[in-house]
C-alpha cells in the first residue's frame, strides 16, 4: 500500500510538469485552406496569466507535429521557462517563402499574417516584439533568421538550428528551385535575396538578439560558420554555438534547450 501511495504521488508530480499541447486550424487566406499548429501552453500558472511566445518552425519534408513528437520534453521547457511554444506548419518544402514563382506557396504571409494574429488572438499572449521570439531547425532554421529578421516589428529575437541559411549553397536539393525559380532564369536574385547570408548586411543596424547553432559535423556546418564570421566583421552582435553533432533529431532535441533559454532570458531582462 505504501509503495503504491508513493508511485501515485511521483505519478501525480510528474503529469504536473507537463503543459497544455493543443492542435489548432488556422484558415489561411493566403492559400485558401486550413493548416494545423500546435500550440503549447504552460500548466502550472492561473488562466489569465499573460505568455511570452516563442514560434518553433520545421524542416524540410516536416510538418507542424514534428517537434512536439519528436521532442515531447517541449512541454516541460514550456513550463520551466514559463513561455508559450508555438509550431506553425511551413509545408513539405516552402523555406518559409512567398514564392515569387508559385501562387499557391505564401507562408510567410501565412505565418506572419495569419498565425501570429490568430495566436495574439486566441491565448494570453504578452503581444509586443519583445515578449516573441521565433526559431526552427534546418530548412526552419533559415525562416527562423529570414522571417524574424525581414518583420523585426513582430520579433525582437529569432534563431536558428542547423539552417540553410546559404540557398546556393544548396544546388538544386530540397526543392529550392521550385519556390523561388531556376537560378539561370532570374540572374541568382531570389536565390541570394532570400538567402540569410547574403540578406545579413541589410540589418547590420537592427537590436534584434539572435542565436545560431550548428554541430560541427552537419552539412550545413560550413554556411552557418561563414554567417558567424560574416556577423562578426558586420560587427553584428549575436550569440553563435558550435559543438560535435550532426544534422539529426538528437543534435536538435538538444540544441532547442540553449535556444529556448536563450528567449526566456530575452523575455525576463527590462533593459531591452
Amino acid at each position: 500500500m505504501k509503495n503504491l501511495l508513493l508511485a501515485t504521488l511521483v505519478l501525480c508530480l510528474t503529469a504536473s510538469v507537463w503543459a497544455r499541447v493543443d492542435t489548432v486550424s488556422i484558415h489561411s487566406k493566403a492559400m485558401k485552406k486550413n493548416i494545423n499548429c500546435v500550440v503549447i501552453t504552460p500548466d502550472n500558472a492561473k488562466e489569465k496569466t499573460q505568455w511570452p511566445v516563442v514560434y518553433l518552425l520545421h524542416g524540410y519534408s516536416g510538418n507542424y507535429a514534428n517537434w512536439i513528437m519528436r521532442v515531447p520534453e517541449l512541454q516541460q521547457h514550456a513550463n520551466s521557462y514559463g513561455l508559450m511554444i508555438v509550431c506553425p506548419d511551413g509545408g513539405f518544402s516552402s523555406w518559409y517563402f512567398d514564392s515569387p514563382v508559385d501562387s499557391k506557396i505564401r507562408y510567410e504571409s501565412h505565418v506572419i499574417k495569419e498565425v501570429v494574429p490568430y495566436i495574439d488572438s486566441a491565448y494570453h499572449t504578452k503581444n509586443e516584439k519583445q515578449y516573441r521570439a521565433i526559431t526552427g531547425l534546418s530548412m526552419g532554421g533559415h525562416g527562423g533568421l529570414f522571417l524574424g529578421l525581414r518583420n523585426n516589428d513582430l520579433f525582437g529575437a529569432c534563431g536558428s538550428m542547423s539552417g540553410g541559411v546559404d540557398l546556393k549553397s544548396t544546388g538544386y536539393k530540397f526543392d529550392i528551385e521550385k519556390r523561388i525559380g531556376d537560378s539561370t532564369t532570374n540572374n541568382n536574385k531570389y536565390w541570394k535575396d532570400y538567402s540569410v547570408i547574403d540578406m545579413i548586411d541589410k540589418y547590420k543596424d537592427l537590436n534584434t538578439k539572435i542565436i545560431i547553432d550548428c554541430g560541427t559535423e552537419d552539412f550545413f556546418y560550413k554556411i552557418n560558420s561563414d554567417l558567424h564570421k560574416k556577423m562578426l566583421e558586420l560587427k553584428i552582435p549575436h550569440e553563435y554555438i558550435e559543438r560535435p553533432g550532426k544534422h539529426d533529431w538528437p543534435y536538435w532535441r538538444n540544441a532547442v534547450q540553449y535556444q529556448l533559454l536563450f528567449f526566456s532570458n530575452y523575455f525576463k531582462n527590462d533593459t531591452k
